[in-house]
């Protein structure tokens, strides 16, 4: 809700109130305020506001019985130009008795501050030969950091080409003319060059004939003023700097330069070709750019510019060669990268020649094919030439001989004709080699000639060994287990490898030896669905276990093919229903297979080493036996009796059957003894079957001994082995104890027994 305004009394109402800065009277009587409103013992004034009671403090007072205002300090209009306070008027209790009404003072301003200029220094710069009425550019930068600013002006003034604008700020009122402000140039160096816009401080060219080349750098004092230019005043400097124009052309200090260059050097510099300008060094406008017209057809010189010395140098890009041409006579031309100005005038040494002379040098010598690339076949004998590979000399006008030497060949595998170079093998070529790279063979070949000093080349010799089928293929692996059944197992992957390369390797072809038809009844080899290393071997009907050694013949795809029989040795397992070898069975089936050389040496030398200690064992028991059977005999000796004793003769036949079978064993010898000792008897025919009971019991007690020992291996375990054709040269294999027969037993000792035990020795002796 807006309440209804009120009529202030015309007396209560102060108008604003001007105080002049710097009013050195202090105290100063402002004004006095009064309140219609008069109560007995009178009225209370106060004031609030800045400068009485808020920052800054103790500027103004007021009685507080007279209501008379007063000044107590110095004013400063810069930092405060006007004070608002507020007045109440009250009575002896504090009642308001007015409302509040507003005092201003306004601080007048006075001229108490110089001009500053913004920067202490003004730069700016404009293009030599600049016309009056033209555009010019400049930039102003400011010393302090406070000051710190640009200001860049453009565009066309009213008396020449504008280069830069100085400026300057008053603390002052700028509404009056303590702040109005004139520019001026107090000096300037020349004879007024440039002029400055006394309102805007914008110095533009004031004449024609700036000449960066006669002075470059104009220094300028200006002067800013306020009281319009009557006032305070303060200077600054303008730098203005002349801006190079391409309005003088490069010059060739002379028209010929002479210069001379090795031949065959290439990258080399050949010389200098020196230029002069008048332009600022540095700038486009100085900066030469040079150009070879004639006399270069080849394209074997260049000439680029020295940019700290802005000279020409002439550099050989090509290999000259003396022999073909020795003098060069070069046309130069000169001009600046940037265009030059219409208004220059032109150069007359813009042309120059250059003449360059080859000096004739010694030239190494030139292998003209490098690398040489040749093929030779795998194992070529010792002494075999296999190219001839020899450099050229590029000095024609020099009569020289050159030499050759190996530089490089790692195996040793070459010997070189140090004349004629000649390469021939100095070994026999092996592939596959440590020192072939990709199958071919690197040799480096040195050429010198007989100069002073020697040069020479290097010539690479790259020789592809050529791949000879001198491998046959190998089975690998050379063993394997299988079932004893067909189709339960009974297939058996074989595969094979050769060192040679394609084309003399795979496919290999896999066949059972020719040499033994009969394995094609138990056996078959097929290629294994088509691939061409490995081949599927199958039985055709339930065989034994045991190890099998199967000759296979293999051969591969050179030309000519080479083939080779091997061995593969085949364990054949009792299975089970899912097709793979029992535990037990595996262990007796796979005993041998897999079997390498040097296992199969362990095993033939751990068995002789077993039948020797079967032997030491077997003559111990037999000398103790022979000493008891001394010892009978000379007891029987004491009792011998001329009794005639009738034995049964036997037959041719019967001996012999004895003689594959088992005879009498000790046992039984001791019990014919006791027979005789008791007197005279028939003794029984020897049987043509001995049984092993009774008279055998020693032997059938080590037997039963041996085969309870669970550390002494199965020696007596029957193993089947493939049939490996007729006339072989190998002894039956047979079991340690069936050794030990009748046959190899010495009976030599009954013939010492006397005439009772001549019949049984010679039966056994």
């Amino acid at each position: 809700q807006h309440e209804a305004p009120r009529r202030v009394k015309r007396a209560w109402v102060i108008p604003p109130i001007s105080v002049s800065e710097n009013h050195k009277r202090i105290p100063h009587l402002l004004v006095q305020i009064k309140s219609d409103k008069q109560q007995p013992g009178g009225v209370i004034y106060s004031i609030k506001g800045p400068g009485v009671d808020e920052e800054p403090l103790g500027i103004f007072s007021i009685d507080k019985f007279s209501g008379k205002v007063f000044l107590n300090a110095m004013l400063d209009r810069e930092e405060n130009d006007r004070y608002r306070l507020r007045a109440f008027a009250l009575d002896l209790g504090g009642v308001t008795l007015e409302d509040p009404t507003d005092l201003e003072i306004i601080v007048v301003d006075q001229n108490d501050n110089r001009p500053l200029f913004r920067q202490d220094v003004f730069t700016g710069r404009v293009v030599e030969g600049a016309e009056p009425g033209g555009t010019g550019w400049g930039v102003g930068l400011g010393w302090a950091p406070s000051q710190a600013g640009a200001s860049t002006h453009r565009g066309p003034a009213a008396t020449g080409t504008c280069v830069l604008t100085v400026d300057a700020t008053d603390a002052d009122d700028p509404d009056t003319d303590n702040a109005a402000l004139r520019y001026s140039i107090l000096e300037q160096g020349a004879a007024g060059m440039f002029s400055i816009n006394a309102s805007t401080g914008e110095i533009c060219t004031a004449r024609p004939g700036l000449d960066r080349e006669t002075m470059g750098v104009y220094n300028l004092t200006v002067q800013a003023a306020d009281m319009s230019g009557d006032g305070l005043t303060t200077t600054a400097v303008a730098v203005i700097y002349l801006e190079d124009i391409n309005d003088n052309p490069p010059e060739f200090t002379k028209e010929e330069f002479s210069m001379e260059v090795e031949e065959q050097a290439v990258g080399v510099d050949v010389g200098k070709v020196f230029v002069h300008d008048k332009d600022l060094a540095g700038s486009p406008s100085w900066l030469a750019k040079f150009t070879i017209l004639e006399g270069d057809p080849e394209g074997a010189f260049a000439i680029r510019t020295d940019p700290h010395t802005n000279d020409g140098v002439i550099s050989v890009v090509k290999p000259l060669d003396h022999e073909v041409r020795d003098r060069f006579e070069l046309t130069v031309s000169v001009q600046n990268e940037r265009p030059l100005e219409p208004s220059a005038p032109a150069s007359p040494r813009a042309l120059a020649t250059v003449r360059v002379r080859v000096r004739d040098v010694n030239e190494a010598p030139v292998f003209r094919e490098n690398p040489r690339r040749i093929s030779v076949l795998e194992g070529t004998p010792p002494g075999t030439p296999i190219t001839t590979y020899t450099a050229s000399d590029p000095d024609t006008h020099q009569v020289q001989t050159l030499s050759y030497a190996l530089l490089y060949d790692p195996a040793g595998w070459l010997q070189l004709d140090p004349r004629t170079g000649t390469v021939r093998t100095k070994r026999e070529l092996l592939h596959p080699s440590a020192f072939l790279q990709g199958g071919w063979y690197i040799a480096l070949l040195l050429a010198r000639d007989d100069a002073e000093p020697p040069l020479s080349a290097t010539g690479t010799l790259s020789i592809e060994i050529l791949e000879v089928n001198d491998h046959a293929p190998q089975l690998q692996p050379p063993a394997g287990v299988l079932c004893r059944r067909p189709g339960r197992g009974g297939t058996l992957l074989v595969g094979a490898t050769d060192d040679d390369r394609p084309p003399h390797g795979a496919p290999f072809h896999f066949q059972l030896s020719p040499q033994h038809p009969q394995l094609a009844r138990n056996w078959s080899l097929a290629r294994f669905n088509g691939e061409v290393t490995h081949a599927v071997l199958a039985v055709l009907a339930e065989l034994p276990e045991g190890l099998y050694s199967l000759p296979l013949l293999l051969r591969d795809s050179g030309t000519p093919p080479r083939e080779q029989q091997q061995l593969l040795n085949v364990s054949v397992c009792h299975c089970g229903r899912d097709g793979t070898c029992l535990d037990g069975a595996l262990a007796a089936a796979t005993a041998g297979a897999g079997i390498t050389l040097g296992a199969l040496l362990i095993i033939l030398g751990s068995t002789i080493l077993l039948l020797v200690l079967a032997a030491l064992g077997a003559a111990r028991v037999r000398g103790r036996r022979r000493a008891l059977r001394k010892g009978l005999l000379q007891r029987s000796r004491d009792d011998m009796r001329d009794n005639i004793l009738n034995y049964d003769e036997q037959g041719g036949g019967e001996e012999d059957q004895v003689s594959r079978t088992h005879g009498r064993g000790p046992s039984d010898i001791e019990d014919f003894i006791n027979e005789v000792g008791q007197g005279p008897a028939l003794c029984p025919p020897p049987s043509p079957h001995p049984q092993r009971a009774g008279g055998d019991s020693l032997s059938l007690q080590g037997l039963e001994a041996a085969d309870s020992d669970p550390s002494v291996p199965p020696y007596d375990t029957a193993l089947i082995y493939d049939y490996e054709g007729s006339g072989s040269v190998a002894s039956p294999l047979s079991s340690i104890v069936s050794s030990l027969t009748d046959e190899d037993q010495d009976y030599d000792y009954l013939s010492e027994w006397g005439p009772r035990f001549r019949r049984l020795a010679d039966l056994y002796g």
